[in-house]
């Protein structure tokens, strides 16, 4: 398995582009649609969005196996909320890949009685699921550094305790989110592997949300989601210390 999983990662830097190139057609044909392009270009652009699609899918073989050789590691995380969400993102992932592998052998034909339509929802809510709980580790992370922030200024937090028992109730609250606020992005301006995982997660979100068809809005702002998150997954492979870790 450890083979495996070596060569699963050496294909991951491919398959990112794969899904950067994907988004951009799919936001391109979009945006062609809108200007009026002929059925011919459209036609071509969502042929290429496919054979993007199913490159991908085929660098993705045997990537359930990474993932949970991943959530074998992470059950060994001293945080408890952060050894659960990362092992449960993990083994979603695994579960994702496994159907997305599934779907790959029902598109070229290996194995044409596979439901692709069944397929293709599973593993959008795997996907979902994952997401889910990488939103919240990083929304436990984001706490947990805004926590620590706020303990090493407690003299300035005294002083504006003062001015909030000083005030009216609608002044109080207003001060306390423009504190909170102040000290949001103070933590995600310190921590940029934290800020991108954020926005890498909630660009990813909407891509499942319009798939299940829990949130829809159109394949111009999914293709730019998805654009986005894989640009900003490259930068992570290619400078690892934006990568959160564990």
């Amino acid at each position: 398995m450890e083979t495996w999983v070596r060569f699963s990662a050496q294909s991951q830097a491919k398959e990112r582009l794969f899904r950067a190139a994907q988004y951009a057609c799919a936001l391109a044909g979009d945006t062609l649609r809108r200007n009026g392009a002929s059925a011919g270009v459209l036609a071509s652009v969502r042929q290429l969005e496919a054979h993007l699609s199913l490159g991908r899918k085929l660098l993705r073989l045997g990537s359930s196996a990474e993932a949970l050789e991943a959530a074998k590691r992470a059950i060994h995380l001293s945080d408890m909320v952060l050894r659960f969400c990362v092992t449960l993102s993990h083994l979603n992932r695994a579960m994702y890949f496994a159907c997305d592998n599934v779907l790959w052998a029902g598109k070229t034909g290996l194995v044409p009685s596979v439901d692709q339509e069944k397929w293709s929802q599973r593993s959008f809510r795997y996907y979902l699921f994952a997401l889910v709980v990488n939103l919240s580790r990083d929304a436990y992370e984001i706490r947990i550094l805004m926590e620590r922030e706020a303990g090493g200024k407690r003299a300035k937090g005294s002083e504006n305790g003062r001015q909030l028992r000083a005030d009216n109730g609608l002044q109080q609250l207003g001060l306390r989110l423009q504190i909170q606020l102040r000290l949001l992005i103070h933590v995600l301006r310190n921590n940029p592997p934290l800020l991108l995982d954020v926005v890498k997660n909630a660009c990813d979100l909407f891509i499942p949300l319009d798939k299940l068809g829990l949130y829809k809005t159109n394949p111009g702002f999914v293709g730019l989601c998805g654009l986005t998150s894989s640009i900003l997954s490259i930068l992570t492979i290619l400078h690892p210390w934006l990568k959160l870790k564990p």
